[in-house]
């Protein structure tokens, strides 16, 4: 086995974590990231022979670990449409230098497979639920879905022991805004923790208007009128969200500000999107494809020299740059792309 290498990109940020889309393909709508009007029934979503097969994403994630890898996390679009799924984290969860694997989901499907997700070796998961309010969530999802399946989906994750279990919240003014506190007193009843996430201008398509941002600050000073909290200390480098304990003992928040307070200094995120393109930003605008060189017969020395010299080339910080590139129409890789 190679020596283990640890390289830090132009602003000294080491890799820490493989974040894996494993699918553009997903069952919702949502509109801050794949509006109905645009992915409707004649979009062409990546055919089978263009995904990375779960021996390739293994394969990457393996030689990844040499160059300091210790989490992964599956995203999607929604990584429980992609067939077989908990096939993929058994692979993952046999690389020894991974300390945690991780999974984003809408929970739409997640009551069917939290068992086998679990069995596999699955450590936790984030579920992504804007709001209990069964209108606001339909609008919001873009399908007319009720909360009823994902509630279940989280709960019986819960049940086999996939946690912590974080609920992610796109916070929306006028839109979600309203519906926060009756969100957070069903996570503090069910031990959840749930983190509320600046509308952030990921991609092209959403239309996003810094005018429908609301601050985290303003989410803090609402959420303590009701439920008082205090700062807690963050657990490692880079951790996003700045997290806060309840006075009462009961659980935790946590807000994530991308376009107020920015946190790309402290970014240890490399991106791999699911036909094998390496994005060293969540905003980033051109991938590194992997897929040619492993359909081709690179070794894995030459793998890992890719993407060594990608991450050590990487000068990104574009939510630190967003005022002043926002109005340059700058073409930006889709979420649903590669994931949150």
């Amino acid at each position: 086995m190679m020596k283990k290498i640890n390289p830090v990109d132009q602003f000294n940020r080491p890799l820490r974590d493989l974040r894996i889309s494993v699918t553009d393909r997903c069952n919702f709508r949502c509109t801050y990231c794949m509006p109905a009007e645009i992915f409707g029934e004649r979009y062409e979503f990546l055919p089978k022979e263009k995904l990375l097969s779960f021996e390739e994403i293994y394969r990457i994630a393996k030689v990844s670990v040499q160059i300091g890898v210790k989490k992964i996390r599956i995203t999607g679009g929604e990584p429980l449409v992609r067939q077989d799924i908990p096939d993929l984290i058994e692979m993952l969860a046999g690389i020894d230098e991974i300390d945690d694997i991780a999974m984003t989901t809408n929970a739409y499907l997640l009551e069917k497979f939290a068992q086998d997700l679990k069995d596999a070796g699955l450590n936790r998961i984030t579920v992504s639920l804007d709001s209990l309010d069964d209108d606001v969530f339909q609008k919001m999802n873009g399908r007319g879905f009720d909360t009823s399946k994902v509630k279940n989906g989280i709960l019986e994750a819960k049940k086999v022991g996939l946690s912590p279990i974080k609920i992610n919240v796109v916070v929306q003014k006028n839109v979600n805004d309203h519906t926060i506190l009756e969100l957070i007193e069903w996570c503090r009843e069910n031990n959840l923790i749930p983190r509320f996430i600046e509308y952030m201008d990921v991609g092209n398509l959403n239309q996003w208007d810094l005018s429908e941002v609301i601050f985290s600050k303003q989410l803090i000073d609402q959420i303590n009128d009701v439920f008082p909290a205090e700062p807690i200390e963050s657990a490692y480098r880079g951790e996003v969200a700045k997290k806060y304990r309840f006075l009462d003992g009961k659980g935790q928040f946590g807000v994530i500000s991308s376009v107020s307070q920015p946190f790309c200094g402290d970014c240890t995120r490399l991106r791999l999107s699911p036909e094998g393109e390496i994005f060293t930003c969540l905003f980033g605008q051109k991938g590194l494809d992997l897929r040619s060189s492993l359909r081709s017969g690179v070794s894995d020395e030459d793998l890992i020299h890719i993407i060594q010299n990608t991450w050590k080339a990487r000068d990104d910080n574009y939510s630190e740059q967003r005022s002043s590139l926002s109005n340059k129409n700058l073409k930006k890789v889709e979420m649903y792309h590669i994931g949150g």
